[in-house]
């Protein structure tokens, strides 16, 4: 298998040059798909980052909340630090999706106008 050979292993039309590359940056497609980009990661990122500054500052300053028992020898603290990591496992799983719904077609689709494959 050569260099040039893709993962499904079909071969490129033409190798793209580094003009063609910022041709495509600079296309309506790629502002398209950079902006689609953008207005998902940086809000759900802003959230995420709240959560947790909310759950350190609680941990850090309000020890009776946090060590309110919900059942058993099992605290509020506890279930908001769990709830750190099912949130992380959440987000990761609703950018998946949306990557392969909104980005990946258009990604693919400027890939293979660079590449002069089908489109």
């Amino acid at each position: 298998m050569s260099s040039t050979d893709l993962d499904d292993g079909t071969r490129p039309g033409r190798v793209p040059t580094a003009e063609d590359f910022v041709a495509a940056q600079a296309s309506p497609e790629f502002q398209e798909l950079r902006t689609r980009l953008r207005r998902y990661v940086f809000p759900m990122t802003a959230l995420f980052l709240a959560w947790y500054l909310m759950y350190v500052l609680l941990g850090a300053y309000a020890h009776d909340f946090m060590a309110t028992e919900v059942f058993g020898n099992v605290n509020l603290g506890l279930l908001l630090g769990l709830g750190q990591f099912v949130s992380t496992f959440l987000i990761t799983g609703l950018y998946v999706r949306f990557a392969n719904r909104e980005l990946d077609p258009r990604a693919a689709a400027i890939r293979n106008e660079l590449e002069g494959g089908p489109a």
